[in-house]
């Protein structure tokens, strides 16, 4: 009898990740969980070597350079079946996926891409849509992520060759940003959110998390394209450059509040 392959299901993200989790206990599954430790649709992708991708972050006692290590020592030297999961609507999970498939080349492997399935409403209610369609892996709950198992399929040598030759170009425009348009993923420059964070901001006193929070929610739809920590990084920018007038320290995101400067 042949033995059955284990399966390492590789989350693109900590939030992906939790909701997979707990979709595996609840299924009584014995298949191992590795999570994706980077955001690759901000920073320097060319080289892209743990040690940049670390330095650039600045995470600190976090080590991401050592995440990514062992990250990849895993993928790398496993002998179990990879399961990837991602979202094409997100910017995060985008890039992700893409540098995985350039990384792996020819090596077989099998993909849950979570866009445009549809799930039930967790409250449903007379108001409630009957369905709802996903457009990345992290805003599954576990319920959602455990109703795909056995949905997973082998990526085809065509989408591999795409999603590298895909990768290989955003690469080498080594943009500061990465976002999702219809046809893909395309670079950004530094400043690509920065009207977004001055309109939120307003010739008012605003909380910081307030301004960041509502930009956040602006480009939720239809794609995801930003997280908090770099929309952060922007804005602390933008009050350096005066552009944006902060009553304290710009880095405690609930207790500064910042408005237009002049």
């Amino acid at each position: 009898m042949t033995k059955a392959v284990r399966r390492l299901h590789i989350a693109p993200g900590y939030s992906a990740g939790g909701s997979l989790e707990a979709a595996l206990r609840d299924a009584g599954r014995d298949d191992a969980l590795l999570k994706w430790p980077d955001d690759l649709s901000a920073g320097p992708i060319d080289p892209g070597d743990p040690a940049q991708r670390d330095a650039w972050w600045g995470y600190g006692d976090w080590d991401l350079a050592g995440r990514l290590l062992a990250f990849w020592q895993h993928v790398e030297t496993t002998d179990e079946r990879l399961v990837v999961w991602f979202g094409r609507r997100c910017a995060k999970e985008l890039a992700f996926f893409l540098n995985l498939a350039d990384r792996l080349g020819d090596r077989p492997y099998d993909i849950v891409d979570v866009t445009d399935r549809e799930f039930p409403p967790a409250r449903p209610g007379p108001a409630t849509p009957q369905t709802w369609r996903a457009k990345a892996a992290f805003i599954l709950n576990a319920d959602n992520a455990r109703s795909l198992f056995g949905a997973e399929r082998p990526i085809s040598a065509e989408e591999v060759s795409e999603a590298r030759r895909r990768w290989r170009r955003l690469k080498s425009e080594n943009a500061p940003f990465r976002i999702v348009t219809e046809t893909g993923l395309s670079s950004a420059p530094i400043d690509h959110f920065d009207p977004l964070l001055l309109e939120q901001a307003g010739p008012d006193w605003r909380k910081v998390a307030y301004v960041v929070g509502m930009t956040m929610g602006q480009n939720s739809e239809p794609y995801s394209q930003v997280g908090d920590l770099i929309l952060l990084r922007r804005l602390v920018a933008l009050v350096e450059a005066g552009r944006l007038e902060a009553d304290g320290n710009p880095w405690e995101m609930q207790a500064c509040r910042v408005r237009l400067a002049g």
